[in-house]
């Protein structure tokens, strides 16, 4: 079975949602790294992902961060052949960092509190059935879609929650709604990740990578293998501190 695209509201009445979480329910971060901190993350996620995307984080001694929607998992979608019970053991045992998404990818910007709650909670016990074993500090929201009642349920359970809303992370950014870039968008895209590289290389930050599938003939939002590698080059060049999603809040705030 492959499952279609889901395309949240480009209406006015999506951009008002957004805003709306954008500015109600934030927990202001108060960071100060001395050189860039980078963490590439992983969405949803497919098998392209994790053949093509832990490999070369490996090579060069990184690891990443894999939001799982359990309910894809052994099935396949718009992005391919999705994660199963094989990939979640050889991520943790390679010492990724496995993080949490809803159980069925829903839009969080739609969802009552009861929803939203019973969507995190059946996709951990889900992954838990698939051999899961460490915690599920972090979150990130399918879609990148918020609102203040999901982001107040959320944070009393999750470290960090994670958008889709591009930018450097920096002080008096929300936790409840971390920006991040996508690793998409064919060369152009690939140009605008590497900006943000060289962006937070002179006033340093905590940049936060997204990707899909990684595959020779991506969707619109993935990349292809060499475009991934390209900008992990890019990345290492640049000196940045590269750490998963929860190891690298916990070294920025604790500071």
């Amino acid at each position: 079975m492959t499952e279609n695209a889901y395309i949240p509201s480009s209406g006015l009445t999506g951009k008002l949602k957004r805003m709306q979480a954008r500015l109600f329910e934030r927990d202001p971060i108060h960071i100060a790294p001395e050189q860039l901190v980078v963490s590439i993350t992983f969405d949803d996620f497919p098998k392209s992902a994790v053949e093509s995307g832990a490999a070369e984080l490996e090579k060069r001694g990184w690891r990443g961060t894999w939001y799982a929607a359990a309910g894809f998992a052994g099935t396949g979608t718009h992005h391919g052949p999705m994660f199963d019970q094989s990939d979640i053991q050889r991520l943790e045992e390679a010492g990724h960092e496995i993080a949490c998404h809803t159980l069925n990818h829903i839009d969080l910007g739609q969802a009552s509190a009861e929803g939203t709650l019973a969507q995190i909670n059946a996709n951990r016990d889900a992954l838990k059935a698939l051999g899961q074993k460490s915690g599920l500090p972090a979150f990130a929201y399918p879609y990148g879609e918020a609102s203040p009642v999901s982001k107040r349920i959320l944070a009393q359970h999750f470290e960090t929650l994670r958008g889709v809303r591009p930018g450097i992370n920096r002080t008096g950014d929300d936790r409840n709604l971390l920006k991040a870039v996508g690793i998409d968008g064919g060369e152009s895209g690939l140009a605008t990740a590497k900006a943000f590289v060289d962006e937070g290389t002179t006033r340093p930050g905590w940049l936060i990578f997204y990707a899909h599938d990684i595959q020779d003939q991506p969707t619109e939002w993935g990349c292809t293998p060499g475009q991934f590698r390209d900008l992990l080059d890019h990345v290492q060049k640049s000196g940045a501190n590269v750490l998963p999603v929860t190891e690298a809040y916990r070294a920025l705030t604790s500071s």
